[in-house]
């Protein structure tokens, strides 16, 4: 794996490049904000996961994010935050974050939490041929787990990050169930999950507003339960 670390701690830089050494993989830090999009940009397709530091000069973890996400959509950022504020937090997910870890953390839980993102990491589009198999079909949407592409009525939903992705996936795969948050966050997230449950609302809301660029909304609020994909309201074209 081919990591890019943009954190301006370099104790903890340091410190983590002793773990991933140690899981194999290859690393790169940058201490700076706008040094790290630079290298991202220089590079895009190297890299298979950012770890991104919140607080950074020169440009900070918001604004670097956004500019990662104009480049790319499919590679995972796990952001690191030293802030306690959840609305910093759900901010984050909401430009294109898949998640974040607060700081102080355990450096065994972020190599966890990288393992668990690569698993479910979207695939390379470059890398895989087009196909008319669908693993995912409904009346109105069909999905493919291979090419990581899901369609409404025939309009691809695009720049789908691999969290929505496999929320989207998992809600049509089941019409009409219910899912909790805490269900949720089990499921796509695997490994236990200590964080906040708005992390799901973060990444529905974002799922909702690129499939309403396509099409009707197909996710349902059940309230105070959780989430459910239903189609059976959508108009025959």
């Amino acid at each position: 794996m081919e990591i890019l670390m943009i954190e301006d701690n370099e104790a903890v830089c340091e410190m983590m490049a002793m773990f991933f050494e140690n899981e194999g993989w290859q690393a790169a830090f940058k201490h700076d904000g706008e040094e790290g999009l630079e290298a991202f940009a220089a590079a895009e397709r190297k890299w298979d996961m950012i770890i991104l530091d919140l607080n950074l000069p020169s440009m900070d973890g918001m604004q670097v994010c956004r500019e990662i996400r104009k480049i790319s959509q499919f590679v995972p950022i796990i952001m690191l935050t030293a802030r306690d504020s959840e609305s910093d937090q759900v901010i984050g997910l909401e430009i294109g974050a898949d998640e974040y870890v607060t700081k102080p953390f355990s450096p065994l839980t972020l190599i966890a939490r990288i393992k668990a993102m690569h698993r479910r990491a979207n695939v390379d589009h470059s890398q895989v041929q087009a196909t008319d198999d669908f693993d995912v079909l409904t009346d109105h949407v069909k999905i493919s787990t291979i090419t990581r592409e899901a369609y409404l009525d025939g309009n691809q939903i695009e720049s789908l990050t691999p969290k929505e992705f496999e929320l989207f996936a998992l809600l049509a795969e089941h019409p009409k169930q219910v899912f909790s948050r805490e269900h949720l966050l089990t499921r796509i997230w695997e490994d236990p999950y200590y964080g906040d449950e708005r992390t799901i609302d973060a990444h529905i809301k974002k799922l909702r507003q690129k499939i309403e660029a396509v099409g009707p909304q197909v996710i349902q609020t059940v309230w105070g339960v959780g989430y459910k994909f239903d189609d059976s309201g959508v108009e025959e074209k």
